[in-house]
């Protein structure tokens, strides 16, 4: 059914009272708003001339390390821009703040908060990007844009810091901490480079929030993965929330864990006055032993209160992970028709691939989630919960098992090693509890949906959602059997979980050839209709041709590590696929309708505003800090009409 260009600006109003919202022409959070819509009311760029799209301006940020200077991990370019005020801001691997011209790509100014850049960052080099806030005492003053930090840029950095800058000079801001910057190491357990900062704070109400970024696996006892926040004027501390508490009951000596961390994008109810928090796992990834109980509030969605960080209500995606099945996508404030009316929601998605729908006010599922029965592991120690979580409403948008039966290759002989190496596994399917003989991971610790996360059309009142099919082999192996492996092929690792009886290994399940063993394709872009419960259309999304020459005919859709937008007039643009291109989709029908060729791969969601009377689309083109495979840039790339 066609939507009218009446209807869909209609939309697009609507999101933008309920967002708290931003100017039409502009791109004010990561999220374009703090409801983390991702949706513009943009329309100069349409289906019908978006394959006129050129290559408008491109600015190299000079900021790239390729990790064989020794102690210098690799770097990856994940920023998301902002344009506020007729500047752009963005950051770059180094934690450098940049502002340039959006018309021309000219650099402003440049603040540099001097990374200690030789620490073992296990995400690599990266950051996404900035959180804005407006002084409202510099206009109270008559100040106005003129006062110091009448705007004020925050970033949280690599080697844990939480730093604001003033947006119109680049200075740091003189009232805020010790010279501009507040030090975020005060956490129990902390440990140099293993505990970082990778996302952006948010900022609400004069209060800055934000998370971590904790490594995977290393140990039992990992930092702490508190969420704070601080006077966004004075950087003073003004709350702190522990997503994991000792449940009744248990011994305190024998209750070992950490993280549970909000390492993925914050997002806000502006009305409510809550931050929307997406909470990983906790430590370590795949034995629970010291854990035990469902582990709340990691795996979750929390609202805290902004003013206090006291919990309002909270929602768990999985219990008692064993998968790593981060809450990594940022939760999203909408509204969809259910029942022939509209109602307001809190959209949740996580690497499992299912999404879910929250009352906002309560955490109470919209749509209705059942509680089913799941495999119980075997391990020694382990206690794994009983039943998971699962949407009934809406479908898996991925794969959840494949047995031997259904292996995927390119030749008789690679399908026959994938058929045995599922077979000999003692699951293989979602929520199969991890085992020495190995389990199937589907999906693995990629997703599902990763921090790629989902945007909201507006127009059609669908959820667009990129999502990565690719499982994992997950072993578990004896402390005393254990051997330190190879780091492997992106984020396959072997780790001893220190404290525990038992060593992990996963790797991605490939054949000899190279290729996944599930059938392609291995990235995906959809459409979702939450009200009906159903996937509207589905593309495959990218290619794997960078890192797998010569099999894009065979194999479609790529690892997808980048989400997407929507403008108002129908369209999705789409990064994040390991191939280097940006793409245009109708957002009615999925079609593919324009294209570029980026220097590096764009592992970063695009964005887009209006300036000079000319709509940009922009998207940071820098490669991974994960795939040596991949080329690499500091690329900023935007489009424009010509």
């Amino acid at each position: 059914m066609r939507v009218s260009m009446r209807a869909m600006m209609l939309g697009a109003a609507m999101l933008a009272l309920a967002a708290g919202a931003a100017r039409a022409d502009e791109w004010g959070a990561y999220g374009r708003d703090l409801a983390g819509t991702r949706f513009s009311p943009l329309t100069q760029i349409t289906p019908a001339n978006v394959a006129s799209l050129k290559p408008s301006w491109t600015f190299h940020t000079g900021d790239i390390s390729d990790g064989k200077t020794r102690g210098v991990p690799r770097s990856g370019f994940e920023t998301t821009p902002l344009m506020l005020d007729g500047k752009m801001f963005l950051t770059t691997p180094f934690n450098r703040v940049i502002a340039l011209d959006p018309t021309t790509g000219r650099q402003l100014w440049a603040f540099d908060p001097k990374l200690d850049r030789a620490k073992p960052y296990g995400d690599g080099l990266i950051n996404r990007g900035l959180a804005a806030w407006r002084d409202p005492q510099a206009a109270k003053k008559g100040a106005g844009k003129g006062a110091v930090c009448a705007m004020t840029l925050f970033e949280a950095t690599l080697d844990a810091r939480l730093v604001a800058v003033d947006a119109a000079t680049g200075a740091a801001c003189p009232g805020f901490g010790d010279k501009g910057e507040v030090s975020l190491r005060d956490v129990a357990r902390y440990i140099p480079g293993q505990y970082h900062m990778t996302s952006p704070p948010i900022a609400l109400d004069g209060v800055v929030v934000v998370g971590s970024a904790i490594d995977d696996n290393s140990r039992a006892a990992m930092p702490s993965g508190v969420v704070r926040g601080f006077d966004a004027r004075t950087g003073k501390q003004l709350w702190a929330w522990e997503p994991l508490q000792t449940p009744a009951g248990a011994n305190p000596g024998n209750w070992n864990t950490g993280a549970g961390n909000a390492w993925s994008v914050l997002s806000a109810d502006a009305k409510r006055h809550l931050v929307l928090v997406p909470t990983g796992s906790a430590s370590p990834d795949y034995w629970g032993g010291l854990r035990p109980g469902d582990n709340r509030w990691a795996n979750s969605v929390v609202a805290l209160d902004v003013k206090t960080g006291k919990l309002k209500w909270g929602f768990q995606l999985v219990h008692h992970d064993l998968w790593d099945y981060d809450t990594a996508a940022a939760p999203m404030l909408t509204s969809f028709k259910l029942k022939g009316r509209s109602v307001q929601a809190v959209i949740a998605g996580n690497k499992t691939g299912m999404v879910f729908a929250l009352d906002p006010a309560t955490g109470k599922p919209l749509l209705p989630v059942e509680e089913r029965p799941v495999p119980q592991s075997t391990l020694y120690g382990e206690k794994s919960s009983p039943t998971q979580p699962f949407p009934t409403a809406t479908p898996a948008l991925i794969p959840q098992s494949q047995g031997p039966e259904a292996a995927w290759a390119i030749s008789e002989p690679d399908r026959k090693f994938c058929a045995d190496a599922i077979s000999a596994m003692s699951g293989h399917a979602m929520f199969s509890p991890p085992s020495e003989e190995g389990i199937l991971a589907i999906p693995g610790n990629v997703g599902g949906i990763n921090w790629s996360g989902f945007a909201w059309d507006g127009g059609h009142g669908r959820l667009i959602v990129s999502v990565t099919n690719l499982p994992a082999k997950v072993r578990m192996i004896p402390a005393a059997k254990f051997v330190k492996g190879d780091r492997g092929y992106l984020r396959a690792e072997t780790t001893m979980q220190m404290g525990t009886p038992f060593a992990m290994s996963r790797d991605f399940l490939r054949a000899p050839s190279g290729l996944p063993c599930i059938k392609p394709p291995f990235g995906e872009l959809m459409a979702v209709d939450l009200g009906a419960g159903k996937i509207v259309w589905r593309v495959p999304l990218g290619a794997l041709e960078e890192v797998a020459p010569g099999v894009s005919h065979l194999a479609k859709g790529s690892i997808v590590l980048g989400g997407p937008i929507v403008t108002a007039s129908g369209l999705i643009f789409q990064g994040g696929t390991m191939d280097r291109t940006l793409r245009a989709f109708s957002a009615e029908t999925g079609k593919e309708l324009w294209s570029a060729e980026l220097p590096a791969s764009a592992h970063a969601t695009p964005m887009t505003y209006q300036a000079g009377g000319k709509q940009y689309v922009v998207i940071a083109a820098g490669g991974s800090a994960k795939a040596d495979e991949e080329r690499q840039s500091d690329s900023i790339v935007a489009y424009a009409l010509p």
